[in-house]
């Protein structure tokens, strides 16, 4: 029974010694309101860019509009930049004022 528990011991001790692998950060996308975006356009952009369906884009419109800002997806540094630069690109490309920012989790 004792070498059981020595045995468990140095287990324990091996798996405690072990570095921890840090999880990269997320980020946080996030859509802000303004008085010119069209809905349908923020419904689009959603459905477009981060693979929502009809229903769930314009739920999430919904919430910029009333809340003035909403989680639209949390992803590593890299893909937020890309998702914002994208919507970013497109809101300006169609003449539309929406801005999009990413904040660290």
């Amino acid at each position: 029974m004792a070498e059981h528990h020595d045995n468990e011991q140095e287990s324990g001790t091996v798996v405690q010694s072990k570095p921890k692998t840090k999880r990269p950060p997320l980020y946080k996308v996030l859509l802000l309101n303004d008085d010119y975006t069209p809905m349908e356009f923020v419904v689009h952009i959603l459905e477009r860019f981060f693979g929502m369906n009809s229903t769930q884009a314009f739920d999430i419109m919904l919430t910029v509009h009333k809340k003035g800002v909403a989680v639209v997806g949390v992803f590593s540094h890299e893909i937020a930049e890309t998702k914002v630069a994208q919507v970013m690109d497109f809101s300006r490309r169609h003449q539309h004022p929406l801005q999009c920012t990413m904040e660290k989790e």
